[in-house]
């Protein structure tokens, strides 16, 4: 699995329009391997951050409801060009991810 983000941000006044496309399998639990008919285990994001920079400004806990290779959008006050935006997610394999973006 890559730990792949993909961010785009875009900047109108003072409020930065964050969207994030996240390569996971997220694995509820419940699907079976169409071979072998076992149950494919779970594997999902369990914590998503996000620090504008370095101050925690988000942390969302995902479940394993969420679909495979997740799309977010979230909007981010008091944001201004020069900005720093980290992103980074766990999972409950303690796999993670992070990528960190500075806004233009």
């Amino acid at each position: 699995m890559k730990n792949k983000i993909k961010t785009r941000v875009t900047l109108k006044g003072k409020i930065a329009d964050l969207k994030m496309l996240i390569f996971h399998p997220m694995e509820s639990g419940l699907r079976k391997d169409s071979v072998t008919k076992k149950l494919i285990p779970r594997h999902f994001i369990e914590i998503l951050t996000i620090e504008l920079n370095e101050t925690l400004v988000i942390e969302s806990h995902l479940s394993r409801s969420v679909s495979r290779n997740p799309f977010l959008h979230f909007k981010l006050k008091n944001v201004v060009v020069g900005d720093k935006i980290k992103i980074s997610w766990h999972d409950n394999f303690d796999q993670t991810g992070k990528i960190e973006t500075v806004v233009k």
